[in-house]
Formats: C-alpha cells, structure tokens, sequence
C-alpha cells in the first residue's frame, strides 16, 4: 500500500455501508477509485469537500496596519510564528501570525475554525533596529538607526557587513518573541547568526571610515 497516498475517511459498501471507515484514494480524476484499509475492497465514489473557513488577518508593518482576509481548511491548526501569503489591498505580503484572536482572549495555536482574527506582522521587508557603537568605545557618541533589508537576510556575529553608506560588525543580536528555532532571546557568540525577519535589535561596531567627532 502507498503510504503517501491520500487517505479520506469514507462509507465502504462492502463491510461498512453505514459509517465511515478510512479509505486510500487510488485515483482522483472523474470519478475517484478508493480503496477500504478495512477490508481491501475498491470502488468508485465522490470524495467529502474540505470545508475552509474565511478569517480577518491585520497585517502590520512599520507602524502601519492593512486589513485583509484568508481562507484556511477549517480544521487546520494556525499557531503563532507560522508564516504565509496574504493579498492585500497594497501588495501580495508574506506575514507571520503573532497573535490569535479566539473568543476568550489570545492564543498561541487554534484551529482556523475558532479563530475570529488574525494578527500578523509582514516579514517580506522589514526594518530592523540597529544600536551602533563607535570604534572608540565611547558610549556617549552611540547611535541608532534603522536598515531596510529583506526578512531573509541574515546576520552573523562577528562578521562585518556593507548596507548604504554604513559598514560594522555585528556584535549582539536580540531576537523577537515570535522568532522560532533559536536556542536564546541573544545571541553574541561568534557564528551566531539570525535573519531579519527575527530579529528585534541589532548591536554593532562601526567599521565606516567616517572619524567619529563630537564636533
């Protein structure tokens, strides 16, 4: 038997006319074969429709906030930090869920069903804040900035990168709450790395050939 064949829980006619057993799909064009996994015996037969569900997704950015809507299977689990494509009013946007709304509060994960809003960030571009200290050391000429950078672009402790007019090397990296696969909300060992996407604050050394003067 093809274990990656699509199974679908079905009446069988010869050994469960009256309840559904699990059945594999043999073939799906016109009129699908499907097999009983019960007794074995295939025949022809309609498959049951997936029901999907339509959900209000707010999609924020920068600041801003756009409004869209989804359709999901209505059995599928949506949990937070799961990423997708949502077409909005302005642009076909990749966005993370931060936040299920249910109708007791929040959840971290809930099917699409009992969920009435989803809330979600837009990871395809993102800013990311950036702490940039001096070659120096001296702390009171730091200061901060923002990069505009693809979600996937990554960045590496202890390695030094070009974007604009700036250069540094990274030094720490803050990640945000929603940021999954990391063993630490910091990272500030040589080699660990993040992408964009991820991250909540950079810190850096610059590494520009601009003298830093309080004049």
């Amino acid at each position: 038997m093809n274990e990656t064949a699509e199974r679908v829980a079905l009446a069988c006619p010869a050994c469960s006319p009256d309840g559904p057993t699990v059945h594999e799909v043999l073939n799906p064009r016109g009129t699908p074969t499907v097999r009983c996994t019960d007794c074995s015996h295939v025949h022809k037969t309609g498959l049951p429709e997936e029901r999907t569900v339509t959900r209000k997704v707010v999609v924020s950015q920068d600041g801003e906030s756009v409004t869209a809507t989804v359709e999901a299977p209505a059995d599928e689990t949506l949990a937070v930090g799961e990423e997708f494509l949502v077409e909005t009013p302005e642009a076909l946007m990749t966005a993370r869920i931060t936040s299920l709304e249910v109708a007791d509060g929040r959840s971290e994960s809930a099917p699409a069903s009992e969920v009435e809003t989803i809330w979600t960030r837009g990871v395809g571009n993102v800013s990311v804040r950036v702490t940039l200290h001096p070659k120096s050391g001296e702390h009171d000429q730091t200061r901060g900035l923002k990069l505009q950078v693809p979600g996937d672009y990554e960045f590496v402790v202890g390695e030094t990168d070009t974007l604009g007019e700036e250069e540094f090397t990274v030094e720490g990296i803050y990640l945000r709450a929603d940021a999954r696969g990391y063993e630490h909300e910091k990272l500030d060992f040589d080699g660990d790395q993040a992408v964009a996407k991820d991250i909540k604050r950079l810190y850096v050394r610059d590494e520009s050939s601009t003298a830093w003067s309080a004049w």
